[in-house]
This record gives structure tokens, sequence and C-alpha cells, in this order.
């Protein structure tokens, strides 16, 4: 027996249709049940990606700190009186070994000098946090070498 006073069940199955009809379809349509599983799962790898890009950046910019300040200093070896690249290269080489352990990876120094100008180039590579993107860090220092001349010169 049925509590609405209704003997059959065709009176409940036969109302389905017509609901569905009426306003069930719009109603199951605009069901949000699982969406924010569903956005949660195309929201977490991009929140992901952009945290990681914000890391790689700073990386980076800390690197290209460091071959700016090795190639500054070596600047300042190679380009004073009696300075030579061979000292301006120790000079970065130092600066490297001691600054650039940390996100600076495989850096190289170019010293050279001539009569007039001496210049330093420091590149490295900066360790990867964002798969598949490689960066490269780069200093570079130009500068005159210095030279004594006498009063007598202009």
């Amino acid at each position: 027996m049925w509590i609405d006073g209704d003997s059959s069940p065709k009176a409940t199955t036969s109302t389905t249709p017509r609901l569905l009809m009426r306003g069930g379809l719009r109603q199951i349509l605009a069901d949000e049940r699982g969406a924010a599983t569903a956005e949660l799962v195309l929201a977490t790898p991009l929140l992901l990606l952009l945290i990681m890009s914000i890391a790689q950046f700073a990386l980076w910019m800390h690197a290209s700190h460091i071959a700016q300040a090795a190639a500054s200093q070596a600047l300042s070896t190679t380009r004073v009186l009696g300075g030579t690249t061979a000292r301006g290269q120790i000079e970065a080489n130092q600066i490297l070994q001691q600054l650039g352990s940390g996100p600076l990876r495989d850096p190289r120094a170019i010293v050279s000098r001539s009569p007039d100008r001496a210049a330093v180039h420091v590149e490295g590579s900066v360790i990867q946090v964002v798969p598949f993107l490689t960066l490269t860090a780069e200093g570079d220092a130009v500068g005159p070498v210095e030279r004594f001349r006498s009063g007598a010169q202009p």
C-alpha cells in the first residue's frame, strides 16, 4: 500500500517523463555537481606553472647579477695599470666560484685587453626549474685601459 493513497506504482513512473519535459531537463543541465573538481583539475597545473615560472625568472635574474658582478670585478683587475688578461681571468674565476655555485651553471669568462680598452664577457646556463626551458645568463663589462701620462703630454 502506498502512503499517498495511490495503489499503483504506475502513477509515479508516468510522471517522470513529464518532469523531464517541463523543467527537469533544465534542472539536470543546470546541476553543477562536480564543477569544482573539474575547475581544480584545470587550475592547479596552471597555478603550479605560474609559480615555477616566477621562480625561474628570479633564478635567471640572480644568475645575471652574478655574471655581471664577475665581469665588473674582472674588468677592474684587467684595466688597471699593469693589469693583464690572465689576472682578469683569475679574478673572474674566483668570483664565479664564490657566487656562481648556486643558480649559474658552467660559467665561462672571456677576458680581452687591447692597448686602449679591456672587455670581459661572462656567460653560463641557469638552473632549470621549468621543464624544457633553458636560459642563459650573461654579463658584459667594457672600459678604457688606465695609462700613465706625464704632465707634458696633452
